[in-house]
């Protein structure tokens, strides 16, 4: 939700206008879809990544602001709290090198960010939740400047009329109540962007759902929130908490939860966003003078900014998008299911494994929501959430098994095949997916590293912080040398 927006007051009228706007937009979506509108045959890919800014020590430090001053570059912007930034890679077509030229260029981007965060005595650090994050970091003064990052933290806990409170129980179990969202800053993702057709949006879609326990065990970095250790993507369950606008009342009834994995399979994008506006209601009224159905009578292409932002307030971990670029709208899907870092590498091996799978499995026969029911897939999600690397996944035709052979066995050569329907070259797909194959064949993630190396260092340290902060230091020069983590040395 990356819009600038002014500090205000939203009124019943504000949210009565705002609904009606909503819905007309929504038509005129429908009215686009069924004209066939909507840009096909341009296979892109984006890549978002978020990071923290911390010290020597890998403990969290609030100089967004000063540190984008220095970058100087409107591919980095501001993230919800002064410890956090984000990098938008441009666009690439689907084929050939691109994950190699994508490896460059973001670890270019990185190398300059990292430069110039060292001249403020800082890093930029690429994990999905820091080991050393302590309470004092993530309060509301501590929230981005940006005055949107305020009214939202103002209207979720408004909506829910209470503190937020975050309950996750993993090895160890952690409870604590808070007054602001500033907590969920502490889950830092990779996002993955795949521009798709309206006629193949809902097979896209389905099979990102489908892909995410494998992409959550293959990749899972977050073992630890607070000094604790939890569940091995600790993210996941964080940030559905920590901006859940429904009290414990509205969560017995069944209300939907604004970050939510969804309910069932979909036949259409319209299904997607039917469902936001249905469901979920608006966070951030704000009303624009755009008339879409004028836009659309005359030849424009409507901008559709309210359900745009409304879609933006609502967490789906694969999320539609609707976006205008070169003049012509276009539909994508928004994988967020992902945690940041460990390296460059890493994450680019993460995202060819995500992109062969969504064209592997959209070409299954029987196509894959025949094979395999919903609740399965969401239960697959939350258990490889907890348990990564060592999670038991259930697939049609294997039955439950560990997701380190599902992943060798089943899922790696779907991905394979995918990347050749792509036209990536062989080189690339090799490289990048025998990262995974490594990861899955040694059961060793950026999440399993933490674990290991911290528990190696907790039995000869003076105390529990020092080993998590020695354990962070050596994550810290693991990931600048953009070496797979399931090469780094475990710390004796």
């Amino acid at each position: 939700m990356g819009r600038d927006i002014e500090e205000i007051r939203f009124t019943r009228e504000d949210r009565q206008r705002y609904r009606e706007k909503v819905k007309a937009c929504l038509e005129v979506l429908r009215r686009m879809r069924e004209a066939e509108m909507f840009e096909v045959g341009r296979k892109l890919i984006g890549v978002e990544v978020e990071f923290y800014v911390v010290d020597v020590d890998g403990e969290p430090m609030m100089i967004n602001a000063e540190l984008l001053n220095r970058i100087e570059s409107e591919d980095f912007q501001t993230e919800l709290a002064q410890f956090n930034i984000e990098f938008n890679l441009a666009p690439h077509k689907l084929n050939g090198t691109v994950f190699r030229e994508i490896e460059e260029e973001l670890e270019t981007s990185f190398d300059h960010a990292y430069r110039r965060a060292e001249e403020l005595d800082a890093k930029v650090a690429m994990v999905g939740v820091i080991p050393t994050l302590r309470d004092l970091h993530v309060t509301i003064q501590n929230l981005s400047a940006n005055p949107r990052y305020h009214l939202l933290n103002e209207q979720i806990l408004e909506a829910r009329g209470e503190d937020l409170s975050v309950e996750i129980e993993g090895q160890e179990k952690l409870a604590l109540k808070m007054s602001s969202i500033a907590m969920e800053a502490a889950a830092t993702s990779v996002q993955l962007h795949l521009q798709v057709s309206p006629q193949g949006f809902a097979a896209a879609w389905n099979a990102a759902q489908a892909a995410s326990a494998a992409q959550v065990a293959a990749g899972a970095n977050s073992p630890f929130l607070l000094g604790k250790e939890l569940w091995r993507e600790t993210r996941i369950a964080l940030f559905q908490q920590a901006i859940d606008t429904r009290s414990e009342e509205l969560t017995a009834q069944g209300v939907r939860p604004r970050v939510w994995f969804g309910e069932r399979w979909i036949d259409d994008v319209m299904d997607l966003f039917d469902e936001n506006v249905r469901y979920f209601p608006a966070l951030l009224p704000l009303v624009e003078d755009e008339d879409p159905a004028t836009e659309l009578e005359r030849g424009a292409i409507p901008r559709l900014p309210e359900l745009v932002l409304h879609n933006g307030t609502i967490w789906r971990w694969n999320r539609p998008v609707y976006g205008i670029a070169r003049g012509k709208p276009h539909l994508r899907v928004e994988n967020r299911v992902l945690p940041a870092g460990p390296t460059m590498v890493d994450i680019v091996a993460n995202a060819a494994f995500y992109f062969g799978l969504i064209r592997g499995l959209t070409e299954m026969d029987p196509p894959l929501p025949r094979q395999l029911s919903f609740q399965a897939a969401h239960d697959n999600f939350f258990r490889a959430a907890r348990d990564g690397i060592d999670s038991e996944l259930f697939w049609p035709g294997v039955g439950e098994v560990p997701a380190s052979e599902l992943i060798l066995r089943t899922l790696l050569p779907i991905a394979h095949a995918g990347l050749d329907g792509w036209g990536v070259d062989r080189r690339d797909r090799d490289h990048y997916l025998g990262i995974i194959e490594q990861r899955a064949l040694k059961r060793l993630t950026g999440a399993s590293w933490q674990v290991r190396s911290f528990r190696n260092l907790l039995d000869r340290a003076d105390s529990r912080d020092q080993a998590i902060t020695e354990m962070t230091r050596q994550y810290l020069i693991g990931m600048r040398s953009n070496e797979p983590v399931h090469t780094w040395p475990i710390p004796r």
